[in-house]
């Protein structure tokens, strides 16, 4: 048909050969990333904290995640809250899982 172009014509090559084993070893290696990288670490950080939480007293020092910090006066097990004081006067109530960490004793005075 065309002087400087030649024709194409299609290969009939073999269809690759594997049945699919390479496909189950790249999910395999992925499922252990996705686990060791993501799942494992968290779930570690939420047992620590729901340890934490269980360890709470009367007295502790506390750090909330919203940066309040103070002395426990008050747990109240069946609703999940607890009242922290911040000073003499000054006393706020909030929920078991919004302290961060539980400060060494004499944090408050030496603030």
């Amino acid at each position: 048909m065309s002087l400087f172009i030649s024709q194409a014509y299609a290969d009939t090559a073999a269809a690759p050969q594997g049945g699919g084993w390479d496909l189950i070893i790249m999910l395999l290696a992925f499922g252990l990333i996705f686990y060791f990288l993501i799942y494992r670490p968290q779930a570690k950080r939420v047992k620590e904290h729901r340890n934490l939480m269980s360890a709470l007293g009367k007295g502790d020092e506390v750090l909330t995640q919203g940066g309040l910090v103070g002395r426990i006066t008050k747990i109240a097990e069946d609703k999940d809250f607890i009242a922290i004081a911040l000073n003499d006067s000054t006393e706020v109530t909030v929920q078991k899982s919004a302290v961060a960490a539980v400060l060494p004793k004499g944090t408050l005075k030496s603030l």
